[in-house]
């Protein structure tokens, strides 16, 4: 698609608190993006209606698992994962978290409900009749030489809750936008992003800003919650939207100068410009839209968009098994 093509891009940084979803949103006019200040996400389903409604295709960055690890995807009869988000709506138990390893199986796999003296991720694997811990993990979620690895999906403990994100996002807003035919694609399992684009389409991508982080080439001097380390990394934020071409409005000027607030959001409203420049790097062809040559990647676990850098020895961490066919889908 040409550069001069109009588009959207957006990026919605997701948490289970909706006061902590925050989307930053670009237009792109003749070559150049402007880019707006992050704001609340409010609604999901109503914020891609009204891109959608602007008459240009629309490419929405989330950060969320869109994806199953592989060992579980092996047990479903699905074709591929947005056959099975779709399919969601009917099975409610697939979302609740398990107190104990007792309730766990392929059918109801999030866990734990709190912390219980004694639990391991080996146990949640074997719960639901995986090889082992490293099996929780999408091949996206590994460490790479760029990055330290992400949370397994079904994980619902800690700090970065991926399983809750995952949870709020798929059941009350994705798995019944499916369902009824809403005008969403999601990438890569449905193609490739630029094949993707079209007016009247959102396309859904997942994107982690921990990687956006290095692919722009910032480096903080402490944690990403701290207001005064993200106000220090204004000046390389702003060589980073003047690479991509993006010419940032007033408001988001002064956010970028404030460090984002010194609320506790701020880092979120700090994530969402993140993730939105990786959004348009890759639609511009700055990063390029990669994804490995493996069908289980393609069909079922998703990647993330941008990252090119693959993990090291994830042969070794996600051991082969026999079953692991896609004809038995």
């Amino acid at each position: 698609m040409a550069d001069d093509t109009p588009l959207i891009a957006a990026h919605a940084d997701w948490s289970m608190d909706p006061r902590k979803r925050w989307v930053s949103i670009a237009r792109r006019r003749g070559g150049e993006w402007r880019a707006e200040a992050p704001r609340p996400v409010g609604d999901p389903a109503a914020l891609v209606a009204a891109l959608l409604a602007e008459g240009v295709p629309v490419v929405l960055g989330l950060d969320l698992p869109l994806g199953l690890p592989r060992g579980h995807a092996a047990t479903r009869r699905e074709a591929d994962f947005p056959a099975f988000l779709r399919g969601l709506t009917g099975s409610p138990d697939f979302f609740l978290v398990s107190p104990t390893l007792a309730t766990v199986g392929p059918e109801r796999p999030f866990y734990p409900a709190r912390g219980l003296r004694g639990m391991t991720r080996a146990a949640h694997a074997a719960a639901l009749g995986l090889a082992g811990p490293a099996a929780l993990n999408r091949w996206c979620d590994l460490a790479t030489p760029e990055r330290p690895a992400g949370a397994p999906l079904f994980w619902t403990l800690g700090a970065n809750q991926t399983g809750k994100a995952a949870i709020s996002a798929w059941r009350d807003w994705l798995a019944p936008a499916l369902s009824v035919g809403a005008p969403l694609r999601l990438w890569p399992f449905q193609g490739g992003l630029h094949a993707l684009l079209a007016p009247g389409r959102a396309v859904l991508a997942e994107v982690y800003p921990a990687e956006a982080l290095r692919h722009l080439g910032l480096r903080l001097s402490g944690s990403k919650r701290v207001p005064e380390v993200r106000r220090a990394a204004a000046p390389e934020l702003r060589a980073a939207l003047a690479r991509l071409r993006v010419r940032a409005g007033a408001p988001l000027r002064r956010a970028i100068e404030e460090g984002f607030g010194a609320d506790a959001p701020g880092e979120d409203r700090f994530d969402s410009l993140l993730g939105l420049l990786c959004v348009v790097a890759v639609l511009d062809g700055a990063r390029p839209d990669f994804v490995p040559d493996d069908p289980w990647v393609r069909r079922w676990e998703g990647w993330v968009l941008g990252q090119t850098a693959l993990p090291e020895g994830w042969g070794d961490k996600i051991p082969p098994d026999p079953a692991f066919s896609l004809e038995l889908h």
